[in-house]
């Protein structure tokens, strides 16, 4: 009894030494915030915001059907937003811009600088001091590192509880998985809400860098005024962006405020005819893209008919668009008429043929039609083109079962489990591998 005592005694000892262990390194992870000056707490580096950014601003710009076509216009978006990072408080960074084919309103940054608008939020702009203003607030967030804060304090809270569930599980085996789902961030960590403190900073630091590049502050005023309207009028085509951007009052009163007296002597430009000019091809689909809008949220209430006729009405306005075409190819998924949507899908990867979703798309829709070859064959592709999804690997295991090539499935969905445990897809996997005696 007495030796158990003992044994429980040091056992207590060496894990408060452990969980002090963490504290202190947690505490220790402090950094100079290259915006204010002051000590914060930071547990990732430059080199891992970088890092993140690269694994995962990828897969989010494919979501979002990939950069439009028209080389001009992003290189338009481009030089705006080197023109405001150059004189940020982080030039140094591998900054990236592009105005992708997604035709919700939004726009956002990956920690490591890459940003993009969409061109659903490029139609309601007026002149380019609109989209500097755009712009300078994203790299406001990636200059004042709001998502590597907002992931070191997560990290903090995680660290200590992991420690914590460590020690535990040497007592109870049930607590292992929740000590191992502790640490998954991927891009939805990464383009989490932003809190309304991060929002206001990023207006300030947006309208600096817009007085620094030469823009009219009025720029930021006109971008707020706009956001509000769309809030008021046209609630679900804003949704998104809101979600991560909470907007407000406030924020527009702050904007006219600082218009009128920090940056009442400024001499800035609007620019409006440059931007007209340099975003015409975008503008001038701009019925399209409102039927588009309208379309998803009408799939959002799965209201796939009248979904459907919206995206009909765009795709007679825009016939080669290739968000249009992915979309109508989904209403059709969606209506069990996986035949046609698969015309449209191809469509689209014809359409599109550097940007990957389609061919995601299209090896979805080969195995509701029973073509698992060419379902295997368009998973392969889109993985050659963007690698790291893990769902394309699942996907390609049930397409080699289908064909009867039970060592090929078995492979893809060992791959699958060494990205993801978790899950109803992940339940398969483990049950297909332990079934065929790979696992026991």
């Amino acid at each position: 009894m007495g030796q158990n005592n003992k044994t429980e005694l040091i056992s207590r000892r060496q894990a408060f030494k452990l969980t002090a262990g963490g504290v202190l390194g947690i505490l220790s992870g402090c950094a100079i915030n290259p915006v204010t000056g002051q000590q914060q707490l930071m547990l990732v580096s430059e080199q891992q915001e970088i890092q993140m950014d690269r694994q995962n601003s990828p897969h989010q710009f494919s979501a979002d059907y990939g950069a439009v076509q028209d080389k001009h216009v992003n290189d338009y978006v481009t030089k705006v937003g080197i023109t405001l990072s150059s004189s940020s408080h982080r030039p140094d960074m591998p900054y990236s811009f592009r105005c992708v084919n997604a035709n919700y309103v939004n726009a956002y940054a990956f920690p490591g600088g890459s940003i993009a608008c969409t061109r659903g939020i490029l139609v309601t702009l007026d002149n380019e001091a609109e989209l500097a203003a755009l712009l300078g607030h994203e790299i406001g967030h990636v200059n004042a590192r709001h998502t590597a804060s907002r992931m070191s304090s997560a990290m903090a809270v995680q660290g200590i509880v992991a420690i914590g569930v460590g020690v535990a599980g040497t007592q109870d085996s049930r607590l292992v998985p929740l000590a191992a789902g502790l640490g998954g961030i991927g891009a939805g960590m990464l383009l989490a809400s932003y809190s309304r403190s991060d929002e206001r900073q990023a207006d300030s630091l947006g309208m600096q860098y817009m007085d620094n590049a030469d823009y009219d502050p009025e720029g930021m005023v006109g971008l707020m005024e706009e956001l509000n309207k769309l809030n008021k009028s046209k609630p679900s085509f804003v949704q998104q962006m809101f979600a991560s951007h909470p907007m407000s009052s406030e924020r527009y009163a702050t904007a006219v405020k600082k218009r009128d007296t920090v940056y009442a002597d400024s001499k800035g430009k609007l620019l409006r005819e440059r931007f007209m000019d340099n975003t015409a091809s975008v503008r001038r689909i701009k019925p399209a893209i409102i039927e588009m809008q309208k379309g998803e949220g009408a799939m959002g209430k799965k209201s796939y008919h009248e979904a459907e006729e919206h995206f009909a009405k765009a795709l007679r306005i825009a016939p080669n668009d290739y968000a249009g075409l992915l979309l109508m190819s989904k209403c059709q998924l969606a209506q069990g008429k996986s035949a046609e949507g698969l015309q449209y899908a191809e469509q689209a990867k014809n359409r599109y043929p550097q940007e990957a979703q389609a061919l995601h798309m299209t090896g979805m829709l080969s195995m509701e039609t029973g073509d698992f070859r060419q379902a295997v064959s368009n998973f392969n592709a889109y993985e050659k083109r963007l690698p790291g999804n893990p769902m394309t690997t699942f996907f390609k295991g049930v397409s080699y079962e289908a064909l009867g090539n039970r060592n090929m499935a078995a492979n893809e969905y060992y791959r699958f489990l060494k990205a993801t445990n978790q899950g109803s897809y992940a339940k398969h996997a483990y049950g297909r591998l332990t079934d065929w005696g790979y696992l026991k």
